[in-house]
């Protein structure tokens, strides 16, 4: 229940009390109250089978179904009269759904919604009209690092939003302020599945055509690895881990072979986790791109692509992820093809790419929060080190 009482404190603060009352705004719980993921209001019907639909991430038919019939269990009302778990809530009028009707000038209806365990975990409410009628999306900083991700994700929209994109379409800021100190940024929503979805021959094609508009919207320029600010960055970043887990010191090894090498690359913006459950490309040929919270630039082209291969791998296919990390070294000269990245220079970009992810993880201390692939020194920087130790040396232009 701690988890529960957590994420209700983040929503309703000031102590306006949850428990399971009979009075006041209800939400059923699901899966349970120990384990909460997903906050449905308890009423109207149509607002909370919208809630279903627009919270519950479904990868594959299997999860797809299960939304459908679970959406349209909250639209009949049987489902909440047979899920058991609630969360009711006594004093509504000082939540945050109030709030945001305020703010947004028209009442709304939320739903509550978590990932898994993870150190970037923060509450993400779908915003829906009475009717069902999506509105939009609200993602609440908890603490010091989803507030800057908060954060950072809101200055990303307003720069996109003056960025020549091609086909991408990225969400608008309908605002952006505080929630008891905490910041809150409200996104609008995108037409997923308006029109219909695309293909997956014509999907695959889209999404490289927008990765590579999104690594260009910002300029791109060319520098020896060495001599590039990115790489001053990344050293940095790898410097504030200190020495306590000896993980530093490795990804430390990493840079210096790589510096060694001193590749040639082409550098320009990444979204920074285009994952797969995160963009849709619709028949029309827009790709709509949502979680912009870790967009950079000045990054080695082909980033984008390198991280959809590994987490479609890792998430989709029954690959252990050491394996899955050590495939896209493999592929790279395949996967950044169409990045124009020389095929003997691909090898580096993703060794580089691995090492920013392993670097992430250890700084956002994702293991400690239970994150599932947390744990970067057991999957991600042997199989880096392992490409590197079977790599040749003498006269390459990458590390291949």
């Amino acid at each position: 229940m701690n988890e529960l009482h957590d994420v209700a404190a983040s929503i309703w603060p000031d102590g306006t009390g949850t428990g399971g009352g009979r009075s006041g705004e209800t939400y059923v719980v699901l899966p349970s109250s120990d384990r909460p993921r997903l906050l449905v209001p308890a009423g109207p019907a149509r607002a909370s089978a919208a809630v279903v639909r627009y919270s519950v991430e479904a990868v594959g038919l299997r999860s797809v179904l299960r939304r459908r019939v679970l959406a349209a269990g909250f639209r009949s009302g049987v489902a909440g009269r047979l899920l058991r778990h609630r969360l009711v809530v006594t004093r509504p009028d000082r939540g945050l759904r109030d709030h945001l009707g305020r703010v947004l000038g028209t009442e709304v209806v939320i739903g509550v919604h978590l990932g898994p365990p993870r150190a970037n975990r923060k509450p993400v409410a779908p915003v829906v009209s009475p009717a069902g009628a999506l509105v939009g999306f609200a993602k609440l900083g908890v603490n010091p690092l989803t507030a800057a991700l908060v954060d950072a994700e809101t200055a990303a929209l307003g720069r996109l939003a003056g960025l020549d994109l091609g086909p991408v379409v990225v969400p608008r800021v309908l605002h952006h302020g505080a929630w008891h100190g905490r910041p809150l940024l409200v996104q609008s929503a995108l037409p997923v599945g308006s029109p219909r979805a695309a293909g997956p021959t014509a999907t695959t094609a889209a999404t490289r055509a927008a990765m590579l508009a999104v690594a260009r919207s910002t300029g791109t320029r060319t520098a020896r690895y060495p001599a590039s600010s990115y790489a001053a960055r990344l050293r940095s970043a790898i410097d504030r881990l200190g020495a306590s887990d000896g993980m530093s010191g490795r990804l430390a090894s990493v840079l210096d072979a790589v510096e060694r090498a001193a590749p040639e690359l082409e550098f320009g913006a990444w979204h920074g986790d285009w994952n797969g459950t995160n963009s849709a490309v619709l028949a029309d040929g827009r790709v709509l791109v949502w979680d912009w919270e870790r967009f950079d630039d000045d990054v080695p082209i082909g980033f984008d692509a390198v991280h959809l291969a590994l987490q479609h791998v890792v998430t989709r296919g029954a690959v252990a992820p050491r394996t899955a990390a050590s495939g896209v070294l493999r592929d790279a000269p395949h996967l950044l093809a169409d990045f124009d990245v020389p095929a003997d220079v691909a090898s580096a970009v993703a060794v580089l790419y691995l090492t920013e992810l392993a670097t992430r993880y250890l700084n956002d201390r994702q293991a400690e929060a239970g994150a599932r692939l947390g744990s970067v020194g057991e999957w991600l920087v042997p199989a880096v080190e392992e490409h590197l130790a079977l790599a040749p040396s003498a006269g390459a232009r990458g590390v291949t």
